[in-house]
């Protein structure tokens, strides 16, 4: 992992950390949000609470809302807190590393999108790829949100990727074998940097963002260029032994007898990824060139051919999701498809697939976009940096003091490199 390491640990910090990671998801969830009623949701006492806020106001994690104060009925009425969100708030940095285009994001701590950015890829060889991408980030980092705490940068990438060394393992669309892109974030960002899968960045996004049902068990299916999934029970995303869950590129589709490179038939990548729907979509003449978001704009436009092939992918999707759901049987499916993402109509042909041939699963509504929207991948890339911080907030701010003392970073949150 390429955040740096904090300093010595004393007797009592588990349970201190533990404390306040309890009482900043609670503001999460409830914020704005008095004292007092974070005791009774936490569990903890008023006392605790009390230290912890103030830990955390401290960090600049969280702030008293004086307009928003309630009376109790006796005494002085309680002022709420809530996460810093707003001006001079502290922001995480993120990059979305795709096959045709890279996409930078800045967002809060609620994970909402303040500064988006496409960065194509269109004439960069896979061999200067990185080096592009993370000079195109480094600008946007520097002029997207001025005067912000930074708080790292994540990025998320399909393909099999190693969180702990930051590294990616393999991704063979781009060529790319043991990379350490974590390391190299750092380097030329001068930021503490986090790097994971993207199907399980989006998973912790909805985890810590989305739907209450989420957080109880959840399966996510990535189906663009790569195609990859995500595991979630309890809160907690599966990463298997070096992080290598989630390959379901070679999940056999029903009733598909599309040919794969790994030379059988069937298999999920090869019958509904963009690259082959995009390839599909040139041999029927529908596009001039294999790009997904090409056929989607077709069938926006009222392509009949465009929809009706945006619809057999969308079968295809579905009756793979009927595996997984009886696989796993999950509270909650969600699907990171361009289609269906933009388009309710090819959402529901998914559904009705996986429902058709699901024998667990008779309700269509556990099968779902993701909660953000157009904006899943900024979000997802900045949930990297920021599932952690909900989780140890005093250690990974710990982490941070350690890595700005250490690069010559301000006191203030903002990188040496923001101040030239």
């Amino acid at each position: 992992m390429t955040l740096a390491t904090p300093g010595p640990r004393m007797a009592g910090d588990g349970r201190r950390e533990a404390n306040t990671a309890a009482v900043l998801r609670t503001v999460l969830d409830h914020g704005p949000v008095a004292r007092s009623r974070i005791a009774r949701l936490s569990g903890l006492s008023p006392a605790a609470v009390s230290r912890q806020c103030t830990d955390l106001t401290r960090l600049g994690l969280v702030r008293e809302v004086p307009g928003r104060a309630e009376s109790g009925g006796v005494g002085r009425p309680q002022v709420p807190v809530d996460l810093h969100t707003g001006d001079g708030g502290p922001v995480a940095a993120g990059v979305h590393i795709g096959v045709p285009a890279s996409t930078f994001g800045i967002v809060d701590l609620r994970g909402t999108v303040l500064a988006k950015e496409v960065f194509p890829h269109e004439g960069i060889s896979t061999e200067h790829l990185q080096e592009h991408v993370l000079d195109g980030l480094r600008e946007f980092v520097a002029t997207a949100v001025p005067g912000r705490p930074l708080l790292g940068v994540g990025a998320a990438m399909g393909g099999w990727i190693e969180p702990r060394e930051g590294t990616v393992v393999r991704h063979d669309l781009l060529g790319w074998r043991s990379r350490p892109l974590g390391s190299a974030l750092t380097a030329r960002l001068g930021l503490p940097a986090a790097v994971d899968n993207h199907a399980r960045a989006i998973a912790q996004s909805e985890i810590l963002f989305g739907r209450p049902a989420a957080r109880r068990s959840l399966v996510h299916l990535f189906v663009g260029n790569v195609v990859d999934a995500a595991v979630g029970i309890a809160g907690v995303v599966h990463r298997g032994p070096r992080a290598g869950a989630g390959d379901v590129a070679h999940l056999p589709v029903p009733d598909s007898t599309v040919a794969c490179d790994c030379g059988r038939v069937g298999c999920l990548g090869a019958t509904a990824s963009d690259t082959a729907t995009a390839r599909t979509a040139v041999r029927r003449g529908i596009v001039p060139e294999p790009d997904a978001a090409l056929l989607v704009e077709a069938a926006a436009a009222g392509d009949a051919r465009a929809d009706r092939l945006l619809r057999e992918r969308a079968r295809a999707v579905g009756r793979a999701t009927a595996l997984l759901l009886d696989v796993l049987n999950p509270d909650l499916v969600v699907i990171t498809e361009i289609s269906s993402a933009r388009n309710p109509a090819y959402l529901a042909e998914i559904r009705g697939a996986a429902v058709d041939l699901s024998h667990v699963c008779d309700d269509p509504e556990r099968i779902v976009s993701p909660h953000a929207g157009r904006e899943v991948l900024p979000v997802a890339a900045g949930t990297v940096v920021l599932n952690p911080l909900f989780r140890r907030p005093l250690r990974s701010l710990g982490a941070r003091a350690t890595h700005e003392v250490h690069t010559g970073a301000t006191t203030d949150g903002a990188s040496a490199m923001d101040v030239g």
